[in-house]
């Protein structure tokens, strides 16, 4: 890296916030340890959600029934779930005509401290996930412990996690979206997979990052020639 593209790396990172989702990098170590932006906390009474174009959190939805998040909820940044993840889904469900549902990769973080808010990071490793379905959309949730963390942090794979908290975590999204007598239900959980799995969904999903929204290391160089050619 240049002086240049230093200086202005460090210019741009004091002058302005980083975008949660576009500005984040999701770590080094990722898909194995991957930095996380919290949206949620468990018990969460209101649902909130980031907001695509500013980066600022904002309230979804209040939540209108009993079912809670059990776990911290969020997303990895530079993650997208598009065709790549389209395409795992329906390999492995031999379902057709599923498309990525255009978000960030979701992520439920266990950890036995209790937090307040969202809106923060944090790392986190991968151990498993669901392979969620939301009418024709993949709407995959990776599940992870948080780094370190006294209780969880040992977990290495799925099985190593409390069998009844998995099983919350799966009524609560497949409750969540259920508003009685609004006839069946769109959302269904086709698969409940291992961490190799959960690495590979993150592999595609930062694959489709980069196919719709180009290779984050190449931005600064981007907004450097871009500033050079102004009057």
């Amino acid at each position: 890296m240049t002086e240049d593209m230093r200086r202005l790396k460090e210019l741009t990172a004091l002058m302005f916030q980083a975008h949660p989702w576009h500005g984040v990098s999701p770590g080094p170590s990722a898909p194995e340890e991957v930095v996380s932006y919290i949206e949620i906390v468990p018990d969460e009474s209101v649902k909130y959600e980031l907001d695509k174009p500013t980066g600022i959190l904002r309230v979804d939805r209040p939540q209108r029934y009993s079912s809670l998040c059990p776990t911290l909820y969020g997303f990895v940044p530079q993650t997208y779930c598009a065709e790549k993840v389209a395409e795992r889904c329906m390999a492995r469900t031999g379902r057709t005509g599923i498309r990525g549902d255009g978000d960030p990769m979701d992520i439920c973080v266990l950890t036995e401290r209790t937090f307040s808010h969202g809106a923060f990071l944090l790392r986190a490793r991968p151990i498993g996930g669901l392979r969620m379905i939301d009418g024709d959309d993949a709407d995959d949730k990776i599940i992870a412990v948080l780094e370190g963390d006294l209780v969880y942090g040992a977990a290495k794979d799925l099985g190593d996690a409390p069998a009844g908290l998995i099983e919350r975590l799966r009524h609560y999204f497949l409750s969540y979206k259920q508003i009685p007598g609004e006839g069946p239900r769109r959302v269904e959980i086709a698969e409940v997979y291992d961490r190799a799995e959960a690495l590979e969904m993150l592999r595609r999903s930062s694959e489709d990052y980069r196919a719709h929204f180009g290779a984050p290391e190449t931005r600064m160089g981007e907004l450097k020639h871009l500033m050079g050619t102004e009057e």
